[in-house]
């Protein structure tokens, strides 16, 4: 289930995932391809070890986007894994500049658009679910906060 983030990181379980929307100077939110779901989605994944969200939100956003993120970040929401009793957060942050992607990882490169094109392809791709929730989300939080 997806809830919105307001202040704080859930504390009541383990937190095992951190994915991100990054913004672009331009408003254009980043996501990725991944070819083994077939779908366009966040940047993030599993935290490794003992690494905190911060770094293993670096360490995934330049495997799957060759992306580089301003050091202020904002959690927006968090998603609740039942059958591993984990959270996933969802940050927003701007891109502070691009990097070479990695090659041998699930993405196969980072798709650069508008919050509008990212519903319009999601939707037509897995139809309106957890994905589209997240964009109105990103897009709220990006009018509230971001645009300048």
């Amino acid at each position: 289930m997806l809830r919105t983030l307001k202040g704080s990181l859930p504390s009541d379980k383990r937190i095992a995932g951190v994915h991100c929307i990054p913004i672009t100077e331009d408003g254009s939110i980043v996501m990725v391809w991944d070819k083994n779901e077939k779908a366009l989605t966040t940047v993030g994944g599993r935290l490794e070890n003992n690494e905190d969200i911060i770094t293993a939100l670096d360490r995934e956003t330049i495997e799957e986007a060759g992306i580089i993120l301003e050091s202020h970040r904002m959690p927006i929401a968090s998603w609740y894994w039942e059958n591993t009793d984990t959270y996933t957060i969802f940050v927003m942050a701007r891109v502070k500049e691009y990097a070479i992607m990695p090659e041998g990882f699930e993405k196969t490169g980072r798709v650069i658009m508008n919050f509008e094109t990212a519903r319009q392809i999601i939707s037509k791709i897995e139809g309106d679910g957890f994905r589209i929730a997240l964009l109105a989300l990103a897009e709220s939080v990006y009018d509230q906060l971001f645009k300048n």
